[in-house]
């Protein structure tokens, strides 16, 4: 029978998962070859039955033989929120043609990206061929839509053909009446809008009158804004499940609610850490799903939890910035665990992508890029960093919305002997395809590229 490790105590006993799902004690004795054996190796193994009272079974484990090894036992996965290199082939389905988030916010300044360079991100923006010291390609979506959800999903191994529905005249009326009649408030706003001029414009009346602004953008979306000392967290949070409940309805079906809590005073209002994202479930398991399943540490860091709906996630930590996410990032590097550890670096699409600050957005390029050196540092040898994101936004182009770009996907790990281009992903989704080939799990080795990164 095969199983793995649950346990091991004073490294003389422990206990074996088998795949029966059954529990199996085991002795330093019991093992007929090395007691080389960590937590969560996969074994082959004797069951026995030492004795049987009434229901109950005392079951033991004679160790056959030790599964090799895992490539990459801690597997750390960047999404820098919409840092795409080029306009995709599809582009013009999107009205964005000519876009390139990285190349256009980095022309916007004379900073020098030395790591993400190293990395092969100028090869990518720039069709450029230098020494690297990764492996990296691009991702092109086959998912219909340009937005987080559909990005992440993806990645995780759900393809979105059907986009979520969009209101960009606003929502129906009768929406905002029940949502009215539900949540027992007012609704002003209902348009497209950007989240931090809407509090400007509304954020007065909406202190004075306890009113919700309610707003969305080309994403599909609806948004709840509210001052947090006039509308408290945990009922705004309340209000965006009754929305999330409200919406869905096939017909205003939305991919995400979003709480948006603000503070400060009219001329001074401000955004607070305190958003939370209401989700979709995913149509059908993910890889994050069959990571958890299989007894793997999926550990979220950012928005990854709200994206998922909290579905195939083990751990999660919320972030205020890009900077906390980093230092996240970092501290998760000094736990011992096996699995995957997920982030999403939010700023460069929330504060400089939508808000078409592209000096803004090369900023927080060169802050991600100083303390690369770091992150890597603190990886051991059997550790991979991949970095991608989920789709672009140039601060350059026209409007507020995303854009139909290109991402790029790049694999690092110390214990890497050689370094290359790798050919296009048709796909993000063979991020995690490659991720569950190195942990073993199912047989996706037709579209995993693991055995090319050596």
């Amino acid at each position: 029978m095969k199983g793995y490790i649950e346990n091991i105590i004073d490294n003389e006993y422990g206990y074996i998962k088998g795949e029966d799902n059954k529990t199996y004690y085991f002795t330093k004795k019991d093992f007929l070859s090395n007691f080389d054996v960590k937590i969560k190796d996969k074994v082959e193994f004797k069951p026995n039955i030492i004795f049987q009272e009434e229901n109950k079974e005392i079951l033991k484990a004679t160790l056959i033989s030790k599964e090799e090894k895992i490539p990459f036992k801690r597997i750390f996965l960047i999404v820098l929120d919409s840092v795409g290199v080029g306009a995709a082939k599809d582009a013009d389905k999107f009205d964005d043609v000519g876009t390139n988030t990285f190349k256009h916010a980095v022309e916007s300044v004379e900073f020098d990206y030395p790591n993400l360079k190293k990395l092969g991100m100028f090869n990518l923006a720039y069709n450029k061929n230098e020494e690297t010291n990764s492996y990296f390609t691009k991702g092109i979506e086959v998912s219909n839509g340009k937005d987080t959800l559909t990005g992440h999903l993806e990645m995780m191994g759900v393809i979105t053909k059907k986009p979520f529905k969009t209101f960009m005249n606003g929502f129906p009326k009768e929406l905002i009446e029940e949502l009215e009649k539900r949540s027992g408030r007012k609704i002003i706003g209902n348009k497209v809008a950007s989240g931090t001029e809407i509090i400007k414009e509304l954020g007065d009346r909406q202190m004075k009158t306890g009113e919700l602004i309610v707003y969305t953008s080309a994403d599909s979306v609806l948004q709840i804004a509210a001052h947090e000392e006039i509308i408290p967290l945990e009922e705004l949070y309340k209000i965006c499940e009754i929305a999330r409940e409200i919406t869905l309805k096939d017909e205003w079906k939305v991919g995400r609610i979003i709480a948006r809590p603000f503070i400060g005073n009219n001329g001074n209002f401000e955004r607070t850490p305190n958003r939370h994202d209401y989700a979709l479930n995913p149509a059908h398991e993910t890889v994050l799903d069959i990571l958890k399943n299989n007894n793997y540490s999926v550990i979220s860091i950012g928005k990854i939890a709200d994206i998922f709906n909290n579905c195939g996630i083990t751990e999660s930590i919320k972030t205020k910035d890009n900077l906390d996410g980093i230092n996240k990032i970092m501290d998760i590097e000094n736990k011992d665990f096996t699995g995957l550890c997920f982030a999403n670096l939010n700023d460069f699409d929330s504060k400089y992508g939508h808000r078409r600050n592209p000096v803004g957005y090369a900023n927080a390029l060169k802050e991600f890029d100083n303390y690369l050196p770091e992150i890597i540092n603190k990886l051991n040898n059997d550790d991979m960093l991949i970095i991608t994101a989920d789709h672009g936004n140039d601060p350059t182009y026209k409007g507020t919305d995303h854009t139909r770009e290109n991402t790029p996907i790049i694999f690092y790990s110390k214990s890497f002997k050689n370094s290359k281009r790798l050919d296009d992903f048709i796909s993000f989704s063979k991020i995690g395809y490659t991720i569950l080939d190195n942990f073993d799990i199912k047989n996706y080795k037709d579209y995993s590229i693991l055995n090319e990164l050596k």
